[in-house]
């Protein structure tokens, strides 16, 4: 066969190799990204990772883009200034912009976690520990008007206990930066989300002696948000985003926590698969995973019910008018 005759074939190989690479570049191309802002990086989140490294939103036709807040406020600004198209944070955070007179900015349109998802931290090991202990003594919170400082100043108040009189609570420290003070011997106490409760405790910095979740009943902590313009003019992403949420909730309330911890263990380097394995074991005891996105009136009620008792609600929001089930309605109905 003559070089030239090997040439040309060579030369359709090529093409060919190269059109089929194309082809599967298309494909790709035909995902629709979504800029995504939670509103910190943490374990308590465990559906959304399964939905990521399982593939459930590339099978919605949808690639993430993850960016973290580190605040409520910071992700709901990445929101409303077009930095994020989704965002997953408290639901106090569209309460504030809607009682800023926002009415339509803001749409509530499924819920992630039904519990808080922090601990109280102590110095020292207290097996036998009582709310009671804390008298005297002084806690680092959360930002004043977020959701953990909240919680916080609401358990302590059902368990009879006066913030300011009877417990401390410092709450000059950013959120990242908490677990930091606590190890450098700011506080009694710290209020910490995981993994830096587990993390205080294998440093041996710390104790985990109660659940704040626990003790202030089902709370929709954190939820998933967007602009009213973006879910009008996306409505196809938005139930796309919701069945993969929904297919995450599915299959981390049919899995152990071990089979959890393996699937997520890519997004927590830091960590190893027994200690995520023991955070998620300890999320999963008080049923801090929603088993579906759909987000009940009675949760705004309590919520709502703890911001006023903080100080912090100006008036009661509309539920129809802040949360819209429908995308949530459908991916429950649909998806089996």
């Amino acid at each position: 066969m003559s070089e030239k005759k090997l040439l040309s074939i060579a030369a359709v190989t090529i093409s060919a190799i190269t059109a089929l690479s194309g082809c599967g570049s298309s494909k790709e191309n035909e995902l629709t990204t979504v800029r995504l802002n939670e509103v910190v990086h943490s374990v308590f989140y465990a559906p959304q990772y399964v939905a990521l490294e399982n593939g459930y939103f590339n099978e919605e036709g949808l690639d993430i883009e993850l960016s973290v807040g580190q605040g409520a406020d910071k992700s709901m600004t990445a929101l409303l200034s077009d930095s994020a198209d989704i965002a997953l944070l408290g639901t106090e955070a569209g309460i504030y912009i809607i009682n800023e007179g926002k009415e339509d900015h803001i749409k509530t349109f499924a819920q992630l976690t039904q519990r808080a998802g922090n601990f109280l931290v102590s110095r020292k090991d207290e097996p036998n520990f009582k709310w009671s202990d804390l008298k005297g003594k002084s806690i680092i919170g959360g930002r004043p008007g977020g959701m953990p400082e909240l919680v916080l100043e609401y358990v302590l108040n059902e368990k009879g206990l006066e913030k300011g009189k009877d417990v401390d609570i410092i709450n000059n420290i950013s959120f990242e930066s908490t677990s930091g003070a606590f190890a450098a011997d700011v506080g009694d106490y710290t209020v910490e989300f995981e993994p830096s409760a587990s993390a205080l405790e294998q440093k041996g910095l710390g104790h985990v002696v109660a659940s704040l979740g626990t003790e202030s009943g089902f709370v929709p902590y954190t939820v998933y948000m967007s602009t009213s313009d973006y879910i009008n003019e996306n409505p196809e992403i938005i139930q796309s985003f919701t069945n993969a949420i929904y297919k995450g909730q599915l299959w981390v309330n049919e899995h152990t926590s071990e089979e959890i911890a393996a699937v997520i263990l890519p997004y927590f380097t830091e960590s190893d698969l027994e200690t995520l394995t023991g955070i998620i074991e300890r999320y999963k005891a008080q049923d801090t995973w929603k088993t579906d996105p759909i987000f009940e009136k009675e949760s705004l009620e309590h919520i709502e019910d703890i911001m006023e008792f903080g100080g912090e609600l100006s008036k009661r929001v509309d539920f129809d008018g802040f949360i819209d089930n429908s995308f949530a309605e459908n991916a429950v109905k649909n998806i089996k």
